[in-house]
């Protein structure tokens, strides 16, 4: 039986159990397209499993410990995170090289990539974490975090056990970002959500064996996704991506600096993006304690599924305009670009109504434990509003290279936002904590579209370019 017939008795199945429009939509057109629109259908699922596990993993973990200490975890994990930054943006400069070496059909570049990627990240990492080893002992996380100096050991140790496991993972999550750039973001979300459903099993274990201990629920949260990710890395580069594995054979330290032309600027914006995103928790925990953590996040969660939905969306087009704008297939981004447009309107409206429907939500999902003022509701509405218009031309700007103009906007804003964050927060409350990043979203909502045009129509000079 050939794979021809095979394939006319699939199609002939799945007609009888759905409409021929909806066949037709995914087996009819451009190949780029139909690839985007398979990998957002099996994202659609994947991630909705994401989005209800990772609001089941909330109330579990605040019942286990409790809000506060849960905000403790949440401050200290995010300020771990920013260690992220160590990657100098290679993780990100890899994504466009590596889809572009396969554009070109260039796979030993591809390969070459990946090994020196691999490499050089494993070395700065380990410099990184022998570095922390030392100081660690010297840090006060107690004054950090805004804690009681009662708990300074334990945070300590809680500290030292999250940044070993975020190092391997820092090295690790490599393979998340050769399938994304190979437009298969699906598989890397699936990655993801075995990581959250190994998470929720150990949680639930821990509130059934054990009394509210931050040391294990760290060392939970943190080994779920190492464990995942070293497992798929064995499977993919056994199988699938067994072309592309990384080898000491292919590091090549010379295309460090292929890797590192587009990656600095990369570099550069994800400082900006911790400074302007990703102090938030720290900033609360100073300012209110780290209780005051847990409504924010609540909230920030609670419209995390609109941003999770869109970027389900919008994942498959980054590596898809890197390859469109190697081939010079502009009228396909044009279409693009307005279809994302068009979906980003009706996501307004699905924000709206969780405005109004937040509180029996609130309730219904964390009951009477934690309260979310109304204020915090709606500025973190905005917030995601803004960040997601943005999101469409970051997407489109990342995927052809062109950051510098993101990167100069990005970094005035990181350094304007936390002065600002500390003035708004002091003056309105939590609110206006969030209300800073909002604001130092707007010149992105004016002059990223204005960029996406000049690249399109070939006028893109200086910044803009």
């Amino acid at each position: 039986m050939n794979l021809k017939y095979q394939l006319s008795i699939l199609k002939k199945y799945l007609k009888s159990i759905f409409p021929e429009f909806i066949i037709n939509y995914f087996t009819q057109g451009n190949e780029r397209s139909l690839k985007t629109k398979k990998n957002i259908a099996a994202s659609v699922i994947i991630k909705g499993l994401n989005i209800a596990i990772s609001l089941l993993l909330v109330p579990l973990t605040i019942n286990y410990i409790n809000p506060t200490k849960y905000g403790v975890w949440l401050t200290l994990s995010s300020v771990i995170g920013w260690f992220g930054f160590f990657d100098i943006g290679f993780g990100n400069g890899l994504r466009n090289r590596f889809a572009e070496a396969l554009a070109k059909g260039k796979h030993e570049l591809a390969r070459i990539y990946v090994s020196t990627t691999y490499a050089i990240l494993s070395i700065i990492i380990g410099v990184v974490l022998v570095i922390f080893i030392f100081i660690n002992p010297f840090l006060n996380w107690a004054i950090i975090i805004n804690t009681p100096s009662t708990m300074t050991t334990e945070l300590s140790l809680l500290a030292m056990i999250v940044f070993v496991f975020f190092s391997v993972q820092f090295v690790l999550q490599l393979i998340t970002t050769i399938i994304t750039a190979n437009q298969q973001p699906a598989k890397s979300a699936f990655l993801y959500l075995l990581g959250n459903i190994f998470s929720l099993i150990v949680i639930f274990i821990l509130t059934k064996s054990t009394s509210g201990n931050l040391l294990y629920l760290g060392i939970a949260l943190s080994s779920a996704p190492v464990l995942v990710l070293a497992l798929s890395s064995l499977w993919f580069y056994g199988h699938s991506y067994k072309n592309y594995a990384p080898s000491f054979k292919y590091v090549r330290f010379k295309f460090a600096r292929d890797l590192m032309s587009l990656g600095v600027k990369f570099f550069g914006l994800q400082i900006a993006v911790i400074l302007l995103y990703q102090t938030s928790n720290i900033i609360i925990s100073q300012l209110f304690g780290p209780e005051q953590v847990t409504p924010y996040n609540i909230a920030f969660k609670y419209f995390s599924i609109i941003t999770m939905v869109y970027s389900i969306i919008l994942t498959p087009f980054w590596s898809a305009f890197t390859e469109a704008y190697t081939k010079k297939d502009l009228n396909w981004i044009r279409l693009s670009m307005k279809k994302l447009k068009s979906i980003w309107l009706l996501l307004i409206g699905a924000i709206i109504l969780m405005i109004l429907f937040s509180n029996t939500f609130y309730f219904l999902w964390v009951g009477n434990t934690v309260h979310v003022p109304m204020s915090i509701t709606i500025v973190m509405a905005l917030y995601v509003m803004i960040n997601l218009w943005n999101a469409i031309y970051s997407t489109f700007l990342n995927g052809v290279g062109h950051i510098k103009f993101q990167l100069v906007a990005g970094l005035i804003g990181a350094l304007v936002n936390i002065p600002l964050s500390i003035y708004l927060g002091k003056t309105i409350g939590i609110s206006g904590v969030i209300l800073s990043t909002a604001i130092l979203g707007l010149p992105g909502f004016i002059f990223y579209p204005m960029q996406y045009h000049k690249i399109i129509h070939f006028k893109a000079k200086g910044i803009w370019s």
